[in-house]
């Protein structure tokens, strides 16, 4: 039985032999197979799964600085310009209708906040440091030909004032923006020592209701187009002291050319800044009492204080021929002096703080 062979070839000292026979054989046999299959493979290490880093936060710009809060009276629009050349014409958008008409307009702030004492100002370079002077003519177009002597033979830095009671002044309007002068309306109010010093039939008065003063306020303002503020100065020493005198009076008044984007010249020496509006005071009447002597003394005299205070403004009262001579050849010779000619726009000054509407 080949069980039985098997079983008597393993068994005593002999089987002992032919065992290890076998392992020697086979040990042979896998030795070959290694030698012919070679090494095994060594297994590299695992690497670490590298854990992923968040992203780094970008960068964020410095939140800017606040701003320093501006002072109330630094907020309100400025008045002026620094382009040269002629002033605009009157623009619509500058403009409403009276109450009560379609004819009549006044002015206003436009819709994209442009204001007649921005628009209508004559151009001035305000980065000159020369001491600004300035002078203010009122009576324009109560007399034609005074009036345009006047508006062609004075320079473009002179401003002019126009009386609501100009009969048809259209042609003396488009000549004196031509000629690069800057002007202002002029408001008929009540003078010292009325009824002998008559400013006319639609003057403010202290006698009559704020009412009534409100509707011939509106008159006035509608009388001409194109102007950059308003005065006192009516002309012919017409300078409503009696009715600017009284704050409540006049604080209307000015209430209302703020609102229409305005500013006011007080042609009362020494008039203190008003708290409602952009103003200026002037600070000498050069034709009081009207003599060559005393023009130019006074004319002499404001340049002076332009040279001790760093601006000054002087009016004249009306455009008479020897006037307007003596204004001429002080203003040809500012630059000699060191005296830069500005209009008034460049001179009036913000309403007092705290207090601007």
């Amino acid at each position: 039985m080949p069980r039985q062979v098997i079983g008597s070839l393993f068994s005593g000292w002999s089987g002992l032999a032919w065992f290890w026979v076998c392992m020697v054989v086979l040990l042979a046999i896998a030795g070959a197979t290694l030698q012919i299959l070679g090494p095994l493979p060594h297994e590299q290490p695992a690497r670490p799964v590298a854990q992923a880093r968040p992203p780094l936060p970008r960068p964020q710009p410095a939140a800017p600085a606040p701003a320093p809060v501006a002072e109330k009276a630094s907020l309100t629009p400025q008045p002026g310009r620094s382009t040269p050349g002629p002033i605009a014409d009157p623009d619509p958008a500058l403009l409403e209708p009276m109450t009560g008409s379609t004819t009549n307009l006044l002015p206003r702030i436009a819709a994209d906040g442009r204001m007649p004492m921005q628009v209508y100002a004559a151009g001035y370079d305000d980065s000159s440091r020369r001491p600004r002077v300035g002078l203010l003519l009122a009576g324009i177009g109560m007399s034609q030909s005074d009036s345009e002597a006047a508006i062609h033979s004075l320079p473009g830095g002179i401003t002019l004032a126009f009386s609501p009671y100009a009969r048809s002044p259209e042609k003396l309007l488009a000549d004196a923006r031509l000629a690069e002068h800057e002007y202002l309306l002029s408001i008929p109010m009540e003078p010292q020592g009325f009824p002998l010093n008559d400013p006319g039939p639609q003057a403010l008065m202290t006698s009559v209701s704020p009412e009534q003063n409100h509707v011939r306020l509106d008159w006035a303002l509608s009388r001409i187009r194109g102007y950059a503020g308003a005065t006192g100065a009516l002309g012919d020493g017409l300078l409503g002291e009696r009715f600017a005198s009284l704050a409540d009076e006049l604080q209307p008044v000015l209430a209302e050319l703020a609102h229409r984007g305005l500013f006011y010249v007080d042609p009362t020496p020494s008039s203190a800044p008003s708290p409602l509006v952009w103003s200026r005071g002037v600070d000498v009447v050069i034709d009081t009492p009207e003599d060559l002597a005393t023009i130019d003394d006074r004319l002499t005299q404001l340049s002076l204080l332009a040279h001790a205070r760093g601006s000054a403004l002087g009016l004249a009262t009306a455009p008479k021929p020897f006037t307007v001579e003596r204004i001429a050849a002080w203003a040809g010779g500012l630059t000699a002096d060191g005296l830069a000619l500005a209009p008034v726009s460049a001179l009036v000054k913000p309403p007092a703080k705290g207090t601007a509407p």
